[in-house]
């Protein structure tokens, strides 16, 4: 095998987010539910020659040195050559990007996940699951739940995952227009760090009760967000019109749960012209899950 051709890299939903404390080393601890739904970047690896490891078309705003996906490549490079003793042929990348950056839905760690997996296919390096989500880890805390790839209860920093059964059924997601960094809002002084605890039981009694996640808990990197980027807070009032609107990760995107196809689709067609918003099927499953 030369190349994988078509690798999604699918977006999550942070159905809840509660802040329940913080570290010593300043991480913030975080109890989350991840979703995936069925929008993604796709991704096409060829093998090179040479040992070269390239990204080769543009994305604005993302230097290929600094890009996830080449970043995540070299670390699988240099792990299988640490424990093989040779260096894994080059990778040409190519990256069909539609996910938003600064979004709150995972793209670039979605990208490096796929990454990690299509790789230790394509070089036969052998890692299992486990060794993918911490050969992951230190690139960003989203990047084990998608290797995990399923709907996730995530404790910790988010590393800490178990299966959850996750809610069946459609949103609507609004993308604001602005980019929220992560570290402005997990500095700011109106981030509150003490939200109650709660348990995977907890939640999924409210799915069984109830058949998808509204209602139960909130975001609480929202507050922060909406105060300091209004877009986000327009978003969040206008869809809020229709259910149980609430803010995904750090920010931007703002998404709504629906039962059906029809619903999300009928909301979808009234969404101001001056956002871009799509529609989306929560995944019970990873499409690379069959790689590990």
């Amino acid at each position: 095998m030369t190349s994988l051709k078509n690798c999604p890299a699918p977006a999550k939903l942070n159905l809840f987010l509660h802040v329940t404390g913080r570290r010593a080393d300043g991480y913030h601890l975080l109890q989350t539910a991840f979703q995936l739904i069925d929008r993604s970047d796709t991704l096409h690896f060829t093998l090179r020659e040479d040992s070269r490891l390239r990204r080769v078309n543009e994305v604005p705003g993302v230097p290929e040195e600094q890009d996830l996906i080449i970043r995540a490549a070299k670390l699988l490079q240099a792990e299988v050559q640490r424990r093989t003793g040779r260096l894994p042929p080059g990778v040409d990348i190519e990256i069909d990007k539609i996910l938003p950056m600064g979004g709150g839905v995972g793209g670039g760690s979605s990208d490096a996940a796929t990454t990690l997996m299509a790789l230790n296919r394509l070089w036969k390096a052998g890692l299992d699951k486990q060794e993918l989500m911490d050969l992951g880890l230190p690139l960003g805390a989203d990047i084990p739940f998608f290797i995990f790839g399923e709907t996730a209860f995530a404790e910790g920093v988010g590393e800490a995952l178990q299966p959850v059964a996750g809610p069946e059924g459609w949103y609507v997601v609004i993308e604001p227009g602005v980019a929220v960094p992560t570290a402005k809002i997990f500095t700011s002084e109106h981030l509150t760090r003490d939200t109650p605890a709660v348990i995977m039981s907890d939640f999924s009694r409210h799915l069984q009760s109830f058949g998808n996640a509204k209602g139960f808990g909130k975001n609480d990197l929202q507050q922060v967000a909406t105060r300091l980027f209004p877009p986000v807070a327009e978003a969040v009032e206008w869809l809020g019109a229709y259910g149980d609107a609430r803010m995904t990760g750090s920010g931007a995107c703002v998404f709504c749960a629906f039962d059906s196809e029809e619903q999300a689709e009928a909301v979808l067609k009234k969404v101001p012209p001056v956002w871009t918003a799509w529609k989306a099927k929560a995944l019970p499953k990873h499409p690379l899950a069959g790689m590990l």
